[in-house]
């Protein structure tokens, strides 16, 4: 066994502090695009990391477990596949590389038996006919045939960046064909009620907008609040 100093970047942490578990079943069937708004916009992962899966009629929603890999390397991930419980969303920073698949069928099917509830990739996955359609949602940067490899080092369980967002272990993880937002622990109930206020408003919004009744007068007043000039007239080159 490693020394503790000589194990800094290759290594697994076993504990998560999770919310409740009915708390994160509530996020099911709000979508992610209110929930994000409700967090004033800072949630969202990056657009390349896209659902590479079949929609599902709910949500993807479990709790983060995280891994930080090596570039091009999936063995961390193994790892986390070996440790993930019901419910659980393995979330993976990968170093930017797009250059290996990271997953494929086979480890699709072991996440199906363990019933992960789904996975973000920030790398590319490979097996994407077999992928689509059984049954685990997955998020990823897109595909290539070139596989990974088993080398280490990496971390599990620790604080990464993943499509642009901080992700710790246990927050809630939410997608859906939109893409993924995270939902920090700590803020969860907060976020929720901020997604269902602004589902229920869209709900009486969307029919105005529809038929044409809708309030749009707060596009010229917030143009003529910022300065913006209008001409009566054509522009000329």
């Amino acid at each position: 066994m490693k020394s503790p100093d000589m194990s800094i970047g290759f290594r697994v942490f076993t504990q998560r502090d999770l919310p409740p578990k009915d708390l994160v079943e509530k996020f099911k069937h709000i979508p992610a695009a209110n929930i994000a708004d409700g967090m004033n916009r800072s949630a969202a992962m990056a657009s390349y990391i896209r659902l590479m899966t079949a929609p599902t009629e709910c949500n993807m929603v479990g709790v983060a477990l995280t891994v930080r890999a090596r570039g091009g390397d999936n063995l961390m991930f193994h790892k986390a596949l070996n440790m993930a419980e019901e419910g659980d969303v393995i979330v993976l920073s990968n170093e930017g590389d797009r250059s290996h698949a990271l997953m494929g069928e086979m480890m699709a099917l072991y996440a199906r038996h363990k019933k992960v509830a789904g996975i973000v990739i920030e790398g590319p996955v490979r097996d994407v006919e077999a992928l689509y359609s059984l049954g685990v949602p997955v998020y990823a940067t897109g595909s290539t045939p070139g596989g990974p490899y088993k080398d280490g080092p990496g971390e599990v369980n620790v604080g990464i960046s993943c499509g642009g967002i901080f992700v710790c272990p246990g927050d809630i993880i939410v997608g859906d064909a939109d893409g993924v937002i995270v939902v920090p622990k700590g803020l969860a109930r907060q976020c929720l009620e901020g997604g269902r206020r602004l589902l229920l408003n869209e709900e009486v919004k969307g029919p105005r907008l529809a038929d044409g009744t809708g309030d749009r007068s707060w596009v010229e007043k917030t143009l003529d609040q910022k300065g913006c000039e209008t001409i009566d007239g054509i522009w000329l080159p």
